[in-house]
């Protein structure tokens, strides 16, 4: 059985909701990154056995298989073919798993795996009655940039609860205080805004035709403990709340790509190779705490421990969960906790984060000359997965 390596990564800057971004479809936006990271790597799209590609809300542009389009707007071949996956927030890291497990069962030699979402382009829907002529009375409409809809009335009401409300439960439950997650949202701002200032994310970033975004468009330079002390608490009712939106992931818009392939695939230096991966579950309304056993899962597949790993690339959800999953893994040093920054600052556009953080982390062991990292991400509904790579 076949290894399986990353031989490119890339992404867009992340724009946030209606910004620099909002203009662009999401079929096109898949497209820019399907097509640069296959030029970079100097690779005929022919030779792609297929494209994975993950969008966690298929209601609007992206329908009806994103992944299909992008290739064929990337100017692919019409042979390669296309599928799309959608495990919410994970659905490029998902992207990424199924690709590998497709070379290391050797149906494919080089799959391009990866993720977009456009939460500012998500359009508004509204449920079809079953019947020719609906009843008389009005009708609910939803809004699918993020969070529930159309929810089955047989899910007990605690699992159903907003993301953000089981932000503030695992807050509660673990003892972390508004002071702490404040204080880890203006850390992540500061260390990507001195990363893009250093150059650290160049190897990964490719613009956006007609669009005028050099960095990522949601990091604010000049965070402060003392400025976000001053937001509102959004999801207690109590006004006792600590998550806020300065301690959230904000809604934006990119895309990711990663190139996989078999060992000797292309002629260039791999920048890592996938050593392991796992998925775990929890009950919904503890989604946020999904990845402490995702990475523990993954780290004893790949024959490491919180020990050997250098790196960690974990979604910033939100600062609460991201703070319950440090608190979940005691012997790995926080200070390897995206040292550059997270989503956060940097954005989560939900089908492409996972691409983001993978691709980072890869990036980075290629920068450092080696090492072990492990990308993990939260998902709605109760579930965790993550990633281990090695250089």
């Amino acid at each position: 059985m076949t290894g399986t390596y990353i031989y490119d990564a890339v992404r867009t800057p992340f724009g946030r909701a209606g910004g620099a971004l909002s203009g662009v479809r999401p079929d096109d936006l898949a497209a820019v990154v399907m097509r640069a990271v296959v030029d970079r790597a100097g690779v005929d799209p022919a030779r792609i056995a297929d494209v994975i590609f993950g969008d966690a809300n298929q209601a609007g542009e992206d329908n009806r298989n994103v992944a299909r389009f992008g290739a064929l707007l990337a100017g692919f071949p019409t042979s390669v073919t296309g599928t799309t996956v959608n495990r919410l927030c994970a659905s490029s890291v998902e992207a990424v798993i199924q690709g590998s497990r497709a070379i290391e069962a050797g149906d494919a030699e080089l799959i391009l795996a990866g993720g977009v979402e456009s939460m500012s382009r998500a359009p508004f829907v509204v449920e079809k009655s079953p019947k020719p002529w609906p009843a008389v009375g009005n009708q609910t409409m939803w809004n699918t940039s993020i969070g529930w809809r159309m929810t089955n009335p047989a899910l007990p009401r605690p699992w159903t609860i907003s993301n953000g409300e089981s932000a503030e439960k695992i807050a509660r439950e673990w003892g972390i205080t508004r002071e702490a997650q404040d204080a880890f949202s203006v850390r992540s701002h500061e260390l990507a805004a001195l990363a893009w200032a250093d150059g650290r994310y160049d190897a990964e970033i490719v613009p956006v035709p007609g669009c005028e975004l050099v960095r990522d468009e949601g990091i604010r330079d000049g965070s402060t403990v003392e400025k976000l002390a001053g937001l509102t608490a959004l999801f207690a009712a109590d006004g006792e709340g600590t998550v806020t939106a300065g301690n959230s992931s904000p809604i934006n818009d990119g895309a990711s790509a990663i190139l996989l392939g078999a060992e000797g695939a292309l002629e260039s230096e791999p920048l890592a190779r996938i050593t392991g991966r796992a998925a775990h579950g929890v009950d919904p309304d503890v989604f946020p705490i999904a990845p402490i056993e995702a990475a523990n899962k993954a780290l004893a597949r790949a024959g490491r421990s919180w020990a050997d790993v250098d790196l960690v690339e974990l979604n910033e959800a939100f600062a609460a969960q991201s703070l319950a999953c440090v608190k979940g893994w005691p012997e790995l040093d926080p200070d390897r906790v995206n040292v550059h920054g997270g989503a956060i600052a940097i954005g989560h556009p939900l089908g492409a984060s996972g691409g983001r953080i993978i691709g980072h982390a890869a990036q980075e062991l290629a920068r450092r000359g080696g090492g072990v990292a492990v990308a993990a991400i939260c998902i709605g509904v109760g579930q965790g997965l993550a990633v281990v790579i090695e250089r």
